[in-house]
């Protein structure tokens, strides 16, 4: 143990660097939370005026849906494209150019003339605010290793999962003093206080010495290298398809809970509510277990308690029965297991990439993207939406998150230590 020349017989007070440190840390870990639940809340908080939009452009309703596909499109591409870039870049500066662009481009949906502006501007925003999620998971890997990088990762993972919950009713809130444009006013001044407060409280963490070298193609081909291990691939699996389930439950829902139980719209939204309660609950124990239990171990609990919860409601239904009770406690199960699964997967996937975050972070954030994506219409594409539908398509999204895990997730050479990713290599597959 290495003992300081200034040391005395007495405790060591806490310095005030050390403390200074600390506050630092909180700080950018607030900013680095922003900057998680901005594209969310982008994503979200105008649903509700999507009838107010449809009349005020004159359009149909396919036409207003178009913008959220563009918008998602956007955070896929963009987390696929700007998390490289970072690694050859730097971080700092792709976060100001991503807060900065993202205000302008909700200015620009707001004073939108045109639908065909409206859904070109959403595309475009959906890019520039996939800077604050990507960007941000690199910014934590390069800063923080083992538990101190995996609590902040799950932070980061509940205030992604509950952005989407708030993001209507703050929408509904805005919609009930003005009209949906003053909506993105909002987001646009939510995205000037962040290029703010990433000016003020994120310095750069990728210095220049540690940057891809070769030029942006060399960075690209970091991520070829990435998808030749089969760990990481299996990590992206399991991730994908858990959060396919999770997108498939929430498109799926509102038909299962309002049509086949009959609950009001505002019931629905108190079910809706308390199962991401599961999801947040079960982050903030990821949290407290990270470092006292293995990562490998505290995923395969989450994917473990997902198969369960929806196996046993796919098969309630299978036998006739279909009670509002225990539909929702199943889907409870769902989404709680979730809340393991996300930040646990994500800490291996930065770890096994660790010798190209950005790159790793935006593999990680596209595969999520785009298997959300296909997953969202599958509980309607045979016609009507109903319990047994979602629950089958739910089911098979988690016995692919458990397949990948068993077969292609495990660490190559040696266990997942506690809090990391374990003593595995990232230099080669």
């Amino acid at each position: 143990m290495t003992v300081s020349t200034e040391s005395t017989s007495s405790p060591p007070s806490p310095s005030p660097s050390s403390s200074s440190s600390r506050t630092r840390a909180r700080r950018l870990v607030v900013v680095l939370g922003g900057l998680s639940a901005v594209s969310p809340f982008a994503t979200d908080m105008y649903a509700p005026g999507f009838p107010e939009i449809v009349a005020s452009f004159g359009t149909t309703g396919s036409a207003v849906q178009l913008s959220l596909t563009a918008c998602l499109v956007g955070l896929a591409v963009g987390q696929l494209v700007l998390g490289p870039l970072s690694d050859a870049w730097g971080r700092r500066r792709l976060l100001l150019a991503g807060s900065a662009l993202f205000s302008v481009l909700s200015l620009v949906c707001a004073l939108a003339p045109s639908v065909v502006v409206f859904d070109v501007a959403r595309l475009l925003q959906g890019f520039a605010g996939a800077a604050g999620l990507v960007v941000g998971r690199a910014v934590v890997s390069d800063r923080f290793t083992g538990t101190q990088a995996a609590r902040r990762l799950a932070t980061l993972s509940v205030i992604a999962m509950t952005a989407p919950v708030l993001a209507p009713v703050a929408g509904g809130l805005i919609l009930g003093v003005g009209s949906w444009r003053l909506v993105f006013v909002t987001l646009s001044a939510m995205g000037l206080v962040l290029s703010a407060a990433v000016w003020a409280w994120v310095p750069e963490s990728l210095p220049a010495e540690r940057r891809g070298t070769g030029g942006v193609r060399a960075v690209f081909a970091a991520m070829g290298v990435l998808l030749r291990r089969r760990e990481l691939i299996g990590q992206l699996l399991v991730l994908g398809c858990g959060l396919a389930a999770v997108f498939a439950y929430i498109t799926g829902s509102p038909f299962v809970f309002q049509d086949g139980y009959g609950l009001s719209p505002t019931g629905y939204g108190l079910v809706f509510a308390s199962n991401a309660v599961g999801t947040v609950a079960a982050g903030m124990l990821f949290g407290r277990l990270a470092g006292r239990v293995r990562l490998m171990s505290l995923l395969a609990a989450g994917v473990t308690i997902t198969v369960a919860s929806m196996t046993t409601l796919t098969l309630l239904l299978a036998v006739g029965i279909s009670a509002l009770p225990a539909t929702w406690a199943c889907l409870f199960g769902l989404t709680s297991g979730f809340g393991l699964l996300l930040p646990a997967s994500t800490t291996l996937v930065l770890a096994i990439g660790a010798d190209a975050p950005g790159a790793a972070s935006g593999l990680l954030g596209g595969t999520q993207f785009v298997l959300g994506a296909a997953a969202a219409p599958l509980p309607g594409a045979l016609g009507g939406t109903t319990a047994m539908s979602t629950a089958v398509v739910v089911l098979g999204f988690v016995l692919l998150s458990a397949t990948a895990l068993v077969t292609l997730a495990r660490p190559g050479r040696g266990p997942a230590g506690r809090g990391g990713a374990g003593s595995r290599s990232t230099s080669g597959g």
